[in-house]
């Protein structure tokens, strides 16, 4: 295995642990025949090829994929959209409606010679449009402003026409990296050989399988994966999904673009390695501040790491607690009483990384109505407030809400998050720790397998990045994120139901003027601290590492992560 020097001690003890033990340390490859790697740790789940299902989009599979399944744009390392012409290009051909020329380029192909086509883009809109039944995908954010999708089967462009009224301002975005699922495959594993027909026939048997396929049918297995079940369209493809080195990406020798520079890139799930983080057993790592007791290693040889070998620094999500608008918290007094005893100037100052005490979930300190608006909302539950959130709890059983006892212990709140992580766990004990003073206990029910289906049933909160993520999340636009706040998307996970604060995130989509922009932020955020829709807590802080082995790292900040250019990566030694 390619050793770096900082690893080898590591190794030893390892070894001479095994030795002890009797139990042997079994690797995906011996230290003299690993090929040069660079190994990249993520706190991404690394379980789907799919990043556009709920399941897929909490786990971050964007911070993996990006660079093997591209799209007509990227997310840059502010989060801002890219237009990738590598995969084809977009053209307005018309304003009202708004209607957009998809052309891939003619030499687009997945890995295994199957075009890139009007079939895997009629699918992409298809499956998140929300218009079709079966299909579970993260959110409609604007597919669902589509009015249809013109093209006929393996043709290499399509026309894209838009509701009248509904111009995206977010259009870019749209087909992005990671949407453009190999339709083939989708249909083959359906049983149906004309994905168009079925689509644009609207038949609705047809239609529910393929969405079975598409909402299932890219799980990652561990160990050897079927070519023909994962082909690539991006300069890497899946070689393996070993259980030691992770997802394991090649060159994909059917790229017809700039080769990628790395020849190997091992992509390893944090939660898995946490020891990694610690010793430094790592090339590059982009996770959450916190996960880990302790410092993550620094790689750099210098007090000042170069441009491109960054440390730290904040992201574009924002943590939350996301509540279910059901259970425990069906009455809003409930939660209301809940949001008046979560500490959460201490949580700030304690879990921040330097970052203030946030009451946005729509916007981050970059943006220019950011400062104005976070010191007009949320201000009822800038600290804690016992007094208040007893008097909630009893007008809430005098009314007749059910659950709410009597004596010290009146409400149990179960809070939720994905487990291992050091910080997360310290943040749900002081939070117990205040709200037991108004009589409210909060259970630590963090799992390694939690997902957003738990919210309402296992837990009654998420501790969550925007609203829906476990890992990297966020853009530089902050439209697709806000839909976590609309009535009936699936990024709106606790089942939110306010029509003021939905109908400003429909305006928000489309409106041009900064006043109205500004107004439908105002109205959202307020509406959301009126109905105690979620609680935002502080700018997500994550943790950017890479040594002088590995050249031309830049951090993503977005939901793609530092992943976002590993094509680019230059391993040098």
């Amino acid at each position: 295995m390619t050793e770096r020097p900082g690893r080898t001690a590591v190794r030893l003890l390892a070894l001479m642990v095994g030795l002890v033990t009797g139990a042997g340390l079994v690797t995906g490859c011996s230290g003299e025949d690993r090929p040069p790697t660079i190994d990249y740790i993520v706190d991404a789940g690394l379980t789907t090829y799919n990043a556009n299902t709920v399941a897929g989009n909490a786990d971050g599979s964007l911070m993996a994929l990006t660079r093997v399944l591209p799209g007509f744009s990227l997310l840059g390392d502010r989060g801002q959209v890219m237009p990738d012409r590598d995969v084809g290009t977009v053209t307005v051909t018309e304003q009202a409606p708004l209607t957009l020329r998809y052309a891939f380029a003619p030499e687009a192909a997945f890995s295994d010679g199957t075009p890139l086509d009007c079939d895997d883009l009629l699918l992409a809109w298809a499956a998140m449009s929300g218009r079709f039944p079966g299909f579970t995908p993260a959110t409609t954010a604007g597919y669902r402003d589509i009015r249809r999708v013109d093209c006929a089967a393996g043709a290499k462009a399509a026309t894209v026409v838009f509701a009248a009224g509904r111009v995206y301002r977010d259009w870019l975005s749209l087909f992005g990296a990671g949407t453009l699922l190999p339709a083939h495959v989708v249909a083959r594993k359906a049983g149906v050989a004309d994905i168009v027909g079925a689509i644009r026939g609207n038949n609705t048997a047809a239609v529910r399988k393929l969405a079975t396929a598409w909402n299932t049918g890219f799980t990652i297995p561990d160990g050897d994966l079927d070519p023909a079940d994962f082909p690539a369209s991006g300069p890497y493809r899946v070689a393996t999904a070993d259980t030691d080195e992770g997802l394991v990406l090649v060159p994909n020798d059917t790229w017809w673009a700039d080769a990628p520079t790395a020849t190997r890139i091992a992509i390893r799930g944090a939660r898995h390695d946490l020891a990694a983080l610690v010793s430094g057993d790592f090339d590059v790592a982009d996770v959450a501040a916190g996960i880990v007791i302790g410092e993550i290693a620094d790689l750099t040889s210098t007090a000042a790491p170069a441009a491109d070998n960054p440390t730290s620094g904040s992201s574009l999500s924002v943590d939350e607690l996301v509540l279910a608008q059901r259970g425990v918290f069906a009455d809003p007094r409930v939660r209301q009483a809940f949001a008046l005893c979560v500490p959460r100037p201490a949580i700030a100052k304690q879990f921040g990384g330097g970052s203030p005490m946030w009451n946005l979930r729509t916007l981050l300190p970059s943006h220019s109505f950011a400062a104005q608006l976070n010191d007009q909302v949320g201000l009822r539950y800038s600290r804690p407030d016992i007094i208040r959130s007893r008097a909630l709890l009893d007008d809430a059983s005098a009314s007749g809400v059910p659950g709410i006892g009597s004596g010290g212990n009146r409400l149990t709140v179960r809070i939720g998050y994905r487990t291992p992580h050091a910080r997360d766990k310290a943040l749900v004990a002081l939070i117990a720790n205040e709200c037991r003073k108004a009589g409210i206990t909060v259970a630590d029910v963090g799992t390694d397998t939690l997902s957003p289906s738990a919210l309402g049933r296992r837990a009654d909160a998420l501790l969550i990045s925007s609203g829906a993520g476990f890992a990297a999340s966020g853009a530089a636009s902050p439209i697709r994120d806000a839909y976590r706040l609309r009535t009936g998307d699936p990024l709106n996970l606790g089942g939110a139901d306010d029509p003021q604060v939905s109908q400003a995130v429909d305006r928000l989509g489309v409106v041009t003027s900064a006043t109205g922009q500004l107004e439908a932020f105002r109205t959202i955020e307020t509406g959301a601290w009126s109905s105690i829709l979620s609680i935002p807590l502080v700018v997500t802080a994550r943790v950017y590492r890479s040594g002088e082995r590995v050249r031309h790292v830049v951090p993503g900040h977005g939901r793609n992560g530092t992943g976002w250019n590993m094509d680019r990566w230059v391993l040098t030694e």
